[in-house]
């Protein structure tokens, strides 16, 4: 047993310092960014704001509102080959640059998958999920992945550690996943004590990912569009959102009244809500690392896009960055006293 004394920081732990700035408006500053992808071998342009593979949040009509914006979606694994036959003869032009297959590792998950990419060759994005990131069994998969998939872009996780991140990029995929349990669903570090504060992760993920030239996704933690900022501004190349981006007419799940309010369900894929509706309940051998929730319904996901952007051109021009490119060059973070911590966040 060891114990590593560094200190390690979340999104509540730090503000920005605010710089000089020659920006006149928020909308003098550009959010899209351009990827060139380490083995897939293409360029990706777009907003790099993603909505995660969960089945209330990564879904087919969730991805038709994003892509509008340019902005990103991992569709939840649980879609059906012919889900995706659907989905795809009506949706418009352009959407394969957009949304992500995802995929767990078993050898059935990579035979659906197969079925998907040969039917639509068009389709350029994996993404391989699973909750412990660190195991040889996902590392050899995501090699395999790359040997079946030789020109699309993979995305691979969840890491929080330099280290293994270097180890996936190098087994073959182009973006990696960094977070274990900061979610607003996820009960991991309740249930096994394991985790990593977020914004430590995405610095010391993304300055191992950027030595070799790939990417990385901070993928949970973010409750409000600050925290997007914050996200970008330590490193992260691209953001994934689950609770804010829950509780739209394009998430899933139906709408239920309470006490004249409406709600939508959202819970963590282990969840035993999730286990449940996908594998019959949760194994014996396991526990829940998930809980469910009831969010407020929000209406269309437009207005709360509007607001996550807008936050971070917001962001940007405080410190003089004119692109998001530019945000984490011009990022010095202050650490928040624990008083001051408490005030900020309540």
């Amino acid at each position: 047993m060891r114990i590593e004394n560094d200190i390690k920081l979340g999104f509540k732990d730090v503000m920005f310092r605010p710089k000089r700035s020659t920006l006149k408006s928020r909308s003098q500053v550009e959010v899209e960014r351009t990827f060139k992808l380490l083995h897939a071998g293409f360029d990706w342009t777009g907003v790099p704001v993603m909505a995660a593979n969960m089945d209330t949040v990564g879904t087919f009509e969730m991805a038709l509102a994003l892509a509008q914006k340019k902005m990103f979606t991992a569709m939840h694994k649980h879609y059906l080959p012919e889900e995706w036959d659907q989905f795809l003869e009506s949706a418009p032009g352009g959407i394969e640059n957009y949304i992500a297959v995802s995929t767990g590792t078993g050898r059935q998950d990579l035979e659906k998958v197969k079925s998907i990419f040969e039917k639509h060759p068009n389709l350029k994005f994996l993404c391989i999920d699973v909750a412990n990131g660190y195991s040889e069994q996902f590392v050899a998969f995501v090699k395999e992945a790359r040997k079946q998939f030789p020109d699309k872009a993979i995305i691979a996780g969840n890491v929080v550690t330099g280290e293994m991140v270097e180890e996936l990029l190098l087994a073959g995929a182009d973006i990696i996943k960094v977070g274990i349990g900061p979610g607003s669903v996820c009960t991991t570090r309740v249930k096994t004590g394991v985790g990593y504060p977020q914004l430590s992760a995405i610095i010391e993920c993304a300055d191992a990912a950027h030595g070799i030239g790939g990417q990385i996704i901070s993928d949970g933690g973010c409750a409000t569009p600050g925290d997007v900022a914050k996200a970008f501004g330590a490193g992260a190349d691209f953001v994934m959102l689950g609770g804010m981006l829950a509780g739209h007419d394009e998430s899933g799940g139906e709408i239920v009244e309470k006490e004249g309010c409406k709600y939508k369900q959202f819970y963590g894929m282990s969840s035993a809500t999730a286990m449940e509706k996908h594998v019959g309940g949760v194994a014996e051998y396991r526990a829940s690392e998930g809980k469910t929730v009831e969010v407020e319904y929000r209406g269309p996901v437009d207005q709360t896009v509007k607001d996550i952007l807008g936050g971070v051109r917001s962001t940007c021009t405080y410190v003089g960055a004119s692109k998001l490119k530019e945000l984490t060059k011009r990022t010095t973070f202050i650490r928040v006293a624990e008083q001051e911590n408490r005030v900020y966040n309540q």
